[in-house]
């Protein structure tokens, strides 16, 4: 018998919207994970995350190809947790000037 690891639940990416005050609240998170997804990328690049230096790399698709994942493997680790600075963006987005939405 062989162990796999557990998989967390993901709740599907064309789940419709929730319906008043609550959606803006998920579009403000959404794109609060996305910004932290595109720095989490752009640090793997930094680096050097999907670069090869072998006889198989190269290519003029190479770079193309890596950036997908870095990116695909950047929204994965924002969405188990990621380092903390969706919630910071989240929480900077949602402020106003006297402390309430």
């Amino acid at each position: 018998m062989t162990d796999f690891l557990p998989i967390p639940q993901i709740r599907p990416q064309n789940a419709p919207p929730a319906k008043g005050p609550d959606n803006k609240d998920q579009m403000i998170r959404q794109t609060a994970q996305k910004l932290e997804a595109t720095f989490i990328a752009e640090m793997l690049k930094s680096a050097g995350f999907g670069e090869q230096d072998n006889s198989f790399s190269g290519s003029a698709g190479e770079d193309h190809f890596a950036s997908f994942q870095r990116e695909a493997l950047a929204e994965q680790m924002v969405k188990v947790g990621g380092i903390g600075l969706a919630e910071a963006f989240y929480k900077s987005m949602t402020e106003t000037d006297n402390g309430t939405r």
